[in-house]
């Protein structure tokens, strides 16, 4: 059976997104091994029930906790450890959505790419911790530092809203964003994954001129979703209503975000992603792992 047009274009189009992945994959490391440097791994044994590793036997440890078939492989005795219980999957969204295509200026990034960067970042932070990640609605989870190449391919494919029906027990997630959309139809974006026991953070990413309306004059506005524009004939005149409604829109999200179980972090495309980065970390992790 003949191959459509599209399906053609599949390995053109696979072709150039891995192209563009190492320059992504690199800078996301660089970030997270400037946070790597102030903060500690958060992998490290406890009393959860999945197996994490072996080590030596040492002075003081308990004799019921060798492990017999590891240790007669060797002359030595080993212990079996098993993966601090708090450890658990944490599953990574950002918004697809026209809107997250845009920048106010050429020297800073879109959302979208910021969030691209926020993403893979924190993701190599979690897979240096051993701990696993996956992309909500694109497939099994991943673990391991070598996963990180994998995880920007599928997330250059991850589209549509944050949905995912294979999600385990206790995930916790990740969700990147502009979330300026009305607060309702966030609210129904959201409450499917809370029902679910879905928990964690939402990061709010806007361009700096979305904060400040830093216009003049006559100027139209013309949406990337492809709906009317809008011409304002002074804007000057509209910024302090403006920056009212924003501000009463973030404080909305703040509410709405905490009664589903999830915080609020906002980050500017202008300012440096570390700072996001070490919040999300932060957020993120146990009390025993700070």
């Amino acid at each position: 059976m003949p191959k459509t047009l599209s399906e053609a274009a599949l390995p053109l189009r696979a072709e150039a997104a891995a192209a563009s992945l190492p320059p992504l994959v690199v800078a996301a490391e660089r970030v997270a091994a400037t946070v790597m440097q102030g903060v500690h791994g958060r992998r490290r044994s406890g009393q959860g029930d999945a197996f994490w590793q072996f080590r030596p036997y040492l002075p003081g440890d308990d004799a019921a906790r060798v492990d017999w078939r590891q240790s007669a492989k060797s002359d030595r005795l080993y212990l079996r450890e098993t993966e601090w219980e708090s450890a658990q999957t944490v599953a990574l969204w950002r918004d697809s959505a026209p809107g997250m295509d845009w920048s106010g200026a050429a020297s800073r990034p879109t959302k979208r790419a910021r969030a691209d960067l926020l993403l893979l970042a924190l993701s190599s932070l979690l897979l240096r911790g051993g701990e696993r990640v996956r992309l909500l609605g694109g497939g099994r989870g991943l673990s391991g530092r070598g996963a990180l190449p994998e995880l920007a391919m599928r997330l250059e494919g991850q589209s549509g809203p944050p949905r995912d029906e294979t999600l385990p027990r206790y995930v916790r997630a990740v969700l990147f964003g502009d979330f300026l959309a009305p607060l309702p139809e966030l609210r129904a974006t959201l409450a499917p994954l809370a029902a679910a026991g879905v928990r964690g953070t939402l990061v709010e990413l806007l361009d700096p001129a979305e904060e400040t309306l830093p216009y003049g004059g006559r100027v139209r506005f013309e949406p990337l979703d492809g709906t009317d524009a809008a011409l304002v004939p002074r804007v000057e005149g509209i910024r302090g209503l403006y920056e009212e409604r924003l501000a009463a829109h973030r404080d909305g999200l703040s509410a709405l975000a905490g009664s589903l179980g999830f915080r609020l972090l906002s980050h500017r495309t202008d300012h440096p992603p570390e700072a996001a980065l070490m919040a999300l970390w932060q957020a993120l992790a146990p009390q025993g792992a700070r």
